[in-house]
Formats: structure tokens, sequence, C-alpha cells
């Protein structure tokens, strides 16, 4: 009963989405024939156009370039092999799913297309098959343009057609694909769309076996490999299908953050930097990445949750010394590391107070404003500023002047020329202090942005991890220049009393 009551919702809701779509495209249908050449001509060949033209209502923003790019790959590959590791948003599905198989249909002279859409659920598929069915059926403009007119069968059944001899199948995650024929064609056309989730992603075994699922049964549905057979996600867990098939060679793959490497919003047409960092500073930094930038942060097998410990900081003046040191990231490579600044206190009985750290994936500028912040909570507390001393360029050197001469007051900052170990071993020595408690964050800033970088960072740092290190490297330097420090000078140290911390 609850099934029945469930299924006829959902039909109507879905004749409603049709309504809707018929609505927004009729009135356009009504144009001259010369018009409809011209318009007809110019989509078959510009997908932005094609978009704009036949999907107003659900192109409300301008398509993007990642977007155009992966849509003329698909088009262009009869044996498209592609991975699109896009951040939540980025309306994967709308335009790989949906809007894709439709400019293929559109094309002069196609291939009718079988079709067969995964996803982790066929009730999930077919609700993709459903926006599918929908536009095909009900898209008055798409319909006069390219004469597709209904056919047979519903999406809430798993399968449907259209005129043109065309099949779309829904199908969950290790369902049986084996036998799907139509008029004696097999399937060319396969779209996997969001087959992670969180569960599976934390075991091995399964995310093997749906591996080894969709490279086999799910692709031998194609005629010896003839025919399209594309993934859509975001990278959800370290552990993933779609992570597995990205690595099998021949296969395109693209990765699309939410935030591009000089930190700006990817798709600019839809997202500004403000939008972007509030939903940032809403969920967290940690489901950010997940979530947005395809960098799931995992408990790693050297630092753990229950040893990152928050709590009260002294005076400053009771510090035994103080140390603010920055990895500035200042590199030409396409890692996109992030500019990191961590400002350290040593205690008498010897703990680290991590009082403040400011980590992003920023501008010289913002990194160089971070000293000022510093600078500003440490008042007249002598402090000592590093940074690495090959990093210290002319072109960062200015930044810091630029900004010292506007405010009035200069960054005494000093090259760090130590020559430091592998950089593994030295952050991964970190973790006895860790354990043992002595390394505390301040818990007046608990879920700013800084710390929660960090402890991402930490949490994510193993052997061959692809998680950014940069506030972990600045964290272990600076907690190596404070021990260096003070077993180098008189142990009847007092806070104020040594020129050297004064500038």
């Amino acid at each position: 009963m609850a099934n029945a009551s469930r299924r006829k919702q959902q039909e109507a809701e879905w004749q409603a989405l049709c309504a809707r779509i018929q609505a927004a495209t009729s009135s356009l249908a009504n144009t001259s024939t010369l018009d409809r050449e011209k318009r007809i001509a110019k989509t078959r060949k510009d997908y932005a156009a094609f978009v704009e033209t036949y999907f107003p209502h659900l192109a409300t923003k301008p398509t993007a370039k990642f977007q155009k790019e992966a849509a003329n790959y698909v088009l262009n590959n009869d044996r498209a092999r592609a991975v699109f590791e896009w951040a939540r948003g980025h309306a994967k599905s709308t335009h790989i799913s949906l809007i894709e198989p439709m400019w293929i249909l559109a094309q002069k002279d196609h291939t009718p297309l079988t079709m067969v859409l995964v996803s982790k659920s066929q009730d999930a598929a077919k609700q993709l098959l459903g926006d599918l069915q929908a536009e095909l059926e009900s898209n008055e403009l798409y319909k006069a343009d390219f004469g597709i007119g209904k056919g047979e069968g519903i999406w809430s059944d798993g399968r449907f057609t259209t005129s043109d001899g065309s099949m779309f199948i829904a199908l969950g995650r290790g369902q049986s694909p084996r036998g799907i024929k139509k008029s004696g064609r097999r399937v060319n056309y396969i779209v996997i769309d969001d087959i992670d989730d969180d569960e599976l992603v934390l075991n091995p075994a399964r995310v093997k076996k749906v591996t080894d699922w969709c490279l086999s049964a799910l692709y031998g549905t194609m005629d010896a490999g003839r025919g399209r057979f594309v993934l859509v996600g975001n990278r959800i867990g370290k552990n993933s299908v779609l992570g597995n098939i990205a690595k099998r060679p021949g296969f395109h793959h693209t990765v699309v953050n939410m935030l591009d490497k000089n930190g700006n919003p990817t798709w600019k047409e839809n997202f500004t930097k403000k939008e972007v960092a509030e939903i940032r500073a809403e969920i967290g930094d940690r489901l950010f990445q997940k979530e947005y930038m395809n960098n799931p942060i995992e408990e790693g097998t050297i630092f753990e949750k229950k040893d990152i410990r928050y709590g009260k900081m002294l005076p400053l003046r009771e510090y035994r010394a103080l140390v603010a040191y920055t990895d500035p990231s200042w590199k030409s490579s396409t890692k996109n590391d992030y500019k990191g600044t961590v400002l350290v206190g040593l205690t008498k009985t010897g703990k680290y107070h991590v009082l403040r750290a400011f980590g992003d994936q920023t501008k010289v500028s913002v990194m160089v404003g971070w000293h000022y912040e510093i600078r500003d909570f440490v008042g007249d507390t002598p402090i000592k500023y590093y940074m690495e001393a090959n990093f210290m360029q002319d072109m960062l050197l200015d930044e810091f002047r630029r900004v010292g001469e506007e405010v009035g007051v200069q960054i005494p900052i000093t090259g760090d020329n130590r020559n430091k170990p592998d950089k593994f071993g030295r952050i991964e020595a970190m973790q006895p202090l860790f354990q043992r408690g002595d390394v505390i964050f301040n818990e007046d800033y608990e879920g700013d942005q800084g710390f929660e970088v960090l402890e991402n960072q930490l949490l994510g740092f193993e052997k061959g991890s692809k998680v950014h290190d940069d506030l972990p490297d600045a964290l272990e330097s600076a907690i190596y220049k404070l021990s260096n420090r003070i077993r180098t000078s008189d142990s009847r140290y007092v806070v104020g009393k040594r020129t050297s911390w004064r500038y």
C-alpha cells in the first residue's frame, strides 16, 4: 500500500515536471523555417548555444568551460572513455546524464542510442531516467526542431523508448545488465552517475567488487567495447569506484574543484568567492574538502583524531618563546599547495601550544596579512618570524615590504637555512608529541578555518597520500625552532630579557 502511494506521488511530481518543461519551451517552438534552420545548424555544433536554446529552465547560469569541454569530448568520441570528477553543485548529472544524450540525438544522421544509466540504486537511476524522459517528451522546442517523439515505456518501470528507436534503461549498482538489447543492437552509451556512497567507500572489498562489476558485466553490454563509457561523480573517499576507474589506462579524466589553483571559483559564472567562503564556513573545512574539492579527509595511519587536543593557552608572557613559521607554497607546480602559517609557544613544562593557525589556497597578500594578525595578537611580546630561506624570493619580500609601508610596520621575517631532512620523516616524528599530549591547539579558535585545515592535513597525512601537508610542515618547523632555540640557550631563560628576540 505504501509503495503504491509513493509511486502515485512520484508520478504526480513527474507530470508536474513535464508541465513546467512544456510551459518553458512551447512559446519558442513557433518560429519561421529560416530561423529554425539557423538555430539547428548553430546548436548542433555549439554546446553552450544548445543548452541555452533548448533548456532555458535549466540553464540559469552560463555554461562553464569545463562543461563545454566534457560535452564535446563525449560527442566527438564514439568510443569515449571518461571520468568526470566534478565537485558537488557543478551540474554533473544535468550535463552528462541528461543534456549530453539529447545533444547526441540532435546531430544529423545520428545513430539511435541504447543508453544505460547507472547509479547507487535503481531508484536513484530511475529518477535520473525520469528527468531525461520528461525532457524528451515535453520539451516542445527540441521536439519541433529534431523530430524525436514519444515511444513506449515509462521511467518508473526503469525503461522507455523514443520514436527514433532509441532506448533508455535504469540500473542500480550491481544489478545484472546481461541481455540488454534493442532491435539487435547492444548498448552504445553508458553513464555511471554518483555510484559511490559514504558506506561503500569504507569497505575496500565492496569497492573492488563494484569496480569489477562496472568493468565486466556492465562494460560487457557494449559490443566489444563499441560505445561511450562515462562515469561522473565527486571523490568522497580515498578508496572509491570513481578513483579506481579513473586510474584505468585510456580513460580521459578531468577534475573540477569548486576553487581553482588560485583560490577562485572554477565555475565563476555561477559562484562568487563570497558564496564559496560562506559554504566553507558553514559546513567546515573537512566536509568542504570532501564535497567540493574532491579531497576526502579520512583518519590516517599516523595522526589520530583522539590525539588532537584543544585546551586553554597561557598568558603570552609565560611562554619561554614564541615562533611564527610560514610555508608559503611559493611554487610554480600545479599541485596547488596551501599557504600556511602557525604561531606556536613553548611552555616551561615543554608543551607546544599552537596559539594561531592560518591556512588556505590563496594569494601572497592574504598570507602577508596573517603575519599582521599575529603581530596584533602578540602585542609587545617577543616573537620570532621564520620562513624557509629558499622561498624568500624578491617578489614575496616585495609584498611584505609593500604591506609594511602601507601599515607603517615591517614584519621582521627571517630566512630558515636549516638543511631539512625528508619531509615525511620530519612530520611523522611529531606523532609521539601528539600521542603524549605535548601539542595542544588553542580552544578559543576551535572550528576556525586555519585549525580545521591543520587538523585535516594531519589526519590525512600518510605515505603516498594526496592530502596537502603544508600546515603540518610549518608546525614541525616551528617546533624544531623552539626546541633548538631552548636547547642552545641558558636554562635560566627569562621571557623578555633576551635581546636576540627583540626587533
